[in-house]
């Protein structure tokens, strides 16, 4: 491990050209600066300076070791500054959300961008499953989520709500349990779990979704309409995620006698302090969000 102390005698003496002036902006002796320079050659097996009595002039290695050892000299400057910074417009923010709340947030997110140009969002489409397991490891910084898992280390706030509603092919004036049935069931990494919330509200005959045969599967919250459009199959999704589909009149948006909502949840990672550039993405959402 070379020495930054080394280090920083030998930059400076390259800069200021001198032995004597060296010790001078070191506050040491000039035998001292050259000890160091002595020892800096020792440890790299290199010389570093062609020495020519009180003069010298840099080598090619000493050149190459000053512009690199001038970078780390300066990285070392900032870093006791960059670690205890704490910028609430700049550095990454890893989030992971719901496709349907991401549909929601994601235009707004990219305006919050705008303003400040050195926050990068990676923002990640996913089911509620895999929001909680990523905050328990670590691998996002929030989440939001519609369903609250029993992750000892992950935290839930309530920011919202999203209705549920059941979408069938255009031309189904009446859903009935007949036509839901004749129809199939198009699934999405959330469906059963959607379906269950707003079909068993609605429907007495059902039980489970096995009751409907299997039309399609899309785990991209932007296609999961497209086979219902096309009359495959009928399906549930968040009114964010319906609200997006650009052809609502391929579709049959129905809202049920019994109106289902999901309670959308601010997730984060237990006993982990919350940096000031994750709290200006979270009151960015909840702006759009809030209940």
């Amino acid at each position: 491990m070379i020495n930054t102390a080394f280090l920083r005698s030998y930059c400076t003496l390259v800069e200021v050209g001198h032995f004597t002036r060296t010790a001078e902006r070191l506050h040491m002796t000039q035998s001292g600066v050259s000890q160091h320079v002595q020892k800096l050659e020792q440890q790299l097996g290199v010389v570093l300076l062609n020495r020519e009595g009180k003069r010298f002039t840099v080598t090619d290695a000493g050149q190459r070791l000053y512009q690199k050892a001038s970078e780390v000299l300066g990285d070392l400057s900032h870093l006791k500054q960059w670690v205890v910074s704490d910028p609430d417009d700049e550095g990454l923010v890893r989030l992971m959300s719901p496709g349907s709340v991401g549909l929601k947030l994601s235009r707004h997110l990219l305006k919050l961008q705008q303003q400040h140009p050195q926050l990068i969002i990676d923002h990640r489409f996913a089911p509620n499953k895999d929001v909680a397991s990523a905050l328990a490891d670590d691998r996002i910084d929030m989440g939001f989520s519609t369903h609250m898992t029993m992750m000892k280390n992950v935290s839930y706030e309530p920011v919202g709500h999203e209705s549920l509603l059941l979408v069938t092919p255009a031309g189904v004036n009446e859903p009935t349990w007949q036509t839901l049935q004749d129809l199939g069931f198009i699934n999405h990494p959330d469906g059963e779990y959607h379906a269950n919330l707003l079909l068993k509200a609605n429907y007495h005959e059902f039980q489970h979704i096995s009751q409907f045969s299997l039309k399609g599967f899309s785990n991209q919250i932007n296609l999961i309409l497209q086979p219902v459009s096309l009359g495959f199959g009928f399906t549930v999704l968040p009114a964010h995620a319906v609200a997006a589909f650009p052809n609502p009149e391929l579709i049959g948006i129905h809202s049920l006698a019994t109106p289902v909502s999901e309670t959308l949840f601010l997730a984060l990672r237990c006993n982990k302090p919350v940096a000031n550039r994750v709290n200006t993405v979270i009151t960015e959402a909840k702006k759009w969000l809030l209940l």
